[in-house]
């Protein structure tokens, strides 16, 4: 079974955020959503093959109540991975997480470039992103960075950011996730005018993915999915159970889980599925990995993917559909065409 644990709280919230988090909660809030995880961890009753703690940044609560109850639950070969902000990197906080069971790190970098990093909200400028990435990684082999593409102002192109992409390329990353931006009409960014102008058109973001996919490569890093690139063996197991359709259990306000046909939000059942639905969802957004789409058995499917084919969107191995690379810069339009 695969466990993801939300955590809400925040220090403020990010400019280009819409997700759902509480910035400034009390520490009694805090201890009291780790409790109720918690108490909620304690029903599960197979063993643990990935656990992911998510956020909003989850090293705001004390997680080791947390990581005691998990502990008999987690599987050998468990990955265990907790999203951190680069602010919430100290020694004795990966000492916890590592003597807890934690293996693998997640640390929300999302820009190079400082001015970007102040208008976003971070809180930190690189210097400091990569003094905590030196320290993350002298716990954590198993370690990457969060990358937002498109945010207004920010470019690949400038001398200043091919010197940091230089420096990055010492930090020893054994994953990336580079996301574009989506503008969320919630989000503090939708509101700012000035910024809203400097956004970047569709064209120049794919040329800001290219230049960044290219430099992952270079550090060998390789791209996996639609936005997420790692050195072989090291891509995230809990999102590839994610894409590979396999039951997961959402915990925590917030987190989205699926059990069987179940669809939950905080734990609760908000959708039951039909069969199909459930077969259909399952399988398809497989599309969107390194192993492709098996289509055997839904004839609609190859026929649409047979002309994706043709022009040029994947490539096709047998009933097995992947994505070309002009096909990953459209591939959300591909599956609304298939579902």
């Amino acid at each position: 079974m695969n466990l993801y644990v939300h955590f809400p709280f925040c220090r403020r919230k990010c400019t280009y955020c819409a997700l759902h988090s509480r910035a400034g909660s009390s520490a009694e809030a805090r201890a009291k959503h780790v409790e109720q995880v918690a108490a909620e961890t304690k029903k599960i009753a197979e063993t643990l093959s990935t656990v992911y703690f998510g956020g909003g940044s989850p090293a705001l609560c004390d997680l080791s109540p947390l990581l005691d109850t998990l502990r008999p639950l987690l599987a050998e070969d468990c990955e265990f991975t907790v999203e951190l902000h680069p602010l919430d990197v100290r020694q004795d906080l990966l000492e916890v997480l590592k003597a807890g069971g934690v293996n693998r790190i997640s640390m929300g970098v999302q820009s190079l470039d400082d001015a970007t990093l102040a208008r976003m909200g971070r809180g930190y400028t690189f210097d400091e992103a990569e003094r905590a990435f030196a320290l993350v990684r002298r716990y954590f082999d198993n370690a990457g960075i969060d990358l937002i593409i498109g945010y207004p102002g920010d470019s690949t192109k400038t001398d200043e950011a091919k010197r940091r992409l230089s420096r990055l390329a010492g930090w020893g990353l054994k994953h990336c996730s580079a996301y574009s931006l989506i503008l969320e009409e919630s989000s503090i960014l939708a509101k700012r005018k000035s910024e809203l102008d400097a956004l970047p058109d569709d064209d120049t973001v794919l040329d800001e993915i290219r230049d960044m996919a290219k430099f992952l490569a270079s550090i060998e890093l390789k791209r996996y999915e639609i936005s997420n690139y790692s050195v072989p063996g090291f891509e995230c197991r809990h999102n590839m159970a994610v894409w590979r359709g396999e039951d997961y259990i959402g915990l925590g306000e917030g987190a989205h889980g699926r059990i069987g046909l179940s669809r939950t939000v905080s734990g609760k059942v908000t959708e039951t599925m039909t069969a199909e639905e459930d077969a259909t969802e399952r399988r398809i957004f497989r599309l969107r990995t390194i192993e492709g789409l098996d289509a055997a058995g839904h004839p609609r499917w190859m026929k649409t993917l047979d002309r994706f084919y043709d022009e040029g969107f994947v490539l096709k191995q047998g009933s097995i559909y992947r994505l070309t690379e002009r096909g990953t810069e459209v591939c959300d339009s591909l599956l609304a065409e298939l579902v």
